[in-house]
């Protein structure tokens, strides 16, 4: 389904969201999107095994075993020659292992949010512009592998030359974001824009229980409903291909009064019971970018 504007796609996305009635993805010429969730063995690329296990990223391998990256990234279709953009890298944990990997054939880019979206204030704005402008020299400085490599940019305004030259676009733990700021819709757009004609997204998502309230998976308790983001997704331009459930956590309740901050690493408050849930269920999802 096209949609003429940006707002046109907020209200279909606020109407679905709120009423829950959601139609089913269509699939793909050339895939067969999976009835159930994949969460068995998967084909991981040698070099990508070989970044998980690198010495460097000693102090990142706790997360692993909630996060699954050599599984995330082998359901994401990341190969090391592509062309990769990690948007919002934040504290840059899966730029590190993506900068391993794709350094030595690929292209790794950090992508930045539109600062004059007006979801932040100046000092936030400088902030955005800041961590794009550093981001390639943090992430040849931790691997060793020289900042040529690397890039980054903000979301405000497109370079021609970058615009269908993404193999890849990763957004990890983020939407939830984009979604209470009411930003999703450009954001979105714009990495679309990014994308080559077959280019995928991939979307790591902290997931409420199918039935949560619209009040609670809007976002601001960091949580959203896999069947909202899908619709989200379609609307704006995007196949489902499939999802895989290698970061679920079926113990995370997902119904905490304070979000998902609650659950570890943050564990907002403190509760010594969430600590050994570990960390929260999540999403795993991919979308291919529709002609």
């Amino acid at each position: 389904m096209r949609i003429a504007t940006a707002a046109a796609a907020t209200a279909i996305l606020g109407a679905a969201l709120a009423t829950g009635i959601l139609t089913a993805a269509p699939a793909i010429a050339g895939y067969q999107a999976p009835a159930a969730a994949s969460s068995g063995s998967i084909a991981i690329d040698p070099a990508l095994a070989a970044a998980v296990a690198d010495p460097r990223r000693d102090a990142d391998r706790a997360r692993d075993r909630w996060r699954r990256p050599a599984e995330t990234l082998s359901f994401f279709q990341v190969a090391p020659d592509m062309k990769v953009g990690e948007y919002a890298p934040g504290g840059e944990w899966y730029s590190r292992l993506l900068g391993l990997y794709l350094g030595p054939k690929g292209r790794l880019v950090g992508l930045y949010f539109d600062p004059t979206s007006g979801a932040f204030n100046e000092k936030a704005q400088a902030g955005i512009r800041d961590g794009a402008a550093k981001y390639p020299a943090d992430i040849a400085e931790w691997s060793g592998i020289p900042a040529e490599r690397f890039s980054a940019m903000t979301l405000e305004a497109l370079p021609d030359a970058e615009k269908g030259t993404f193999d890849r676009i990763l957004v990890m733990r983020m939407l939830h974001n984009l979604s209470r700021w009411n930003i999703a819709d450009r954001e979105i757009k714009a990495m679309r824009e990014l994308l080559k004609p077959d280019g995928m997204i991939g979307i790591e998502q902290h997931r409420a229980r199918a039935d949560a309230p619209y009040a609670y998976a809007d976002g601001s308790k960091g949580y959203l409903r896999e069947a909202d983001v899908i619709k989200f997704m379609e609307i704006n331009g995007f196949d489902f291909v499939g999802r895989a459930d290698y970061n679920a956590n079926p113990a995370d309740p997902a119904n905490h009064a304070q979000g998902v901050w609650e659950m570890a690493p943050t564990l907002s408050t403190k509760r010594e019971d969430l600590k050994a849930l570990g960390e929260s269920d999540r999403m795993t999802l991919l979308f291919r970018k529709r002609a």
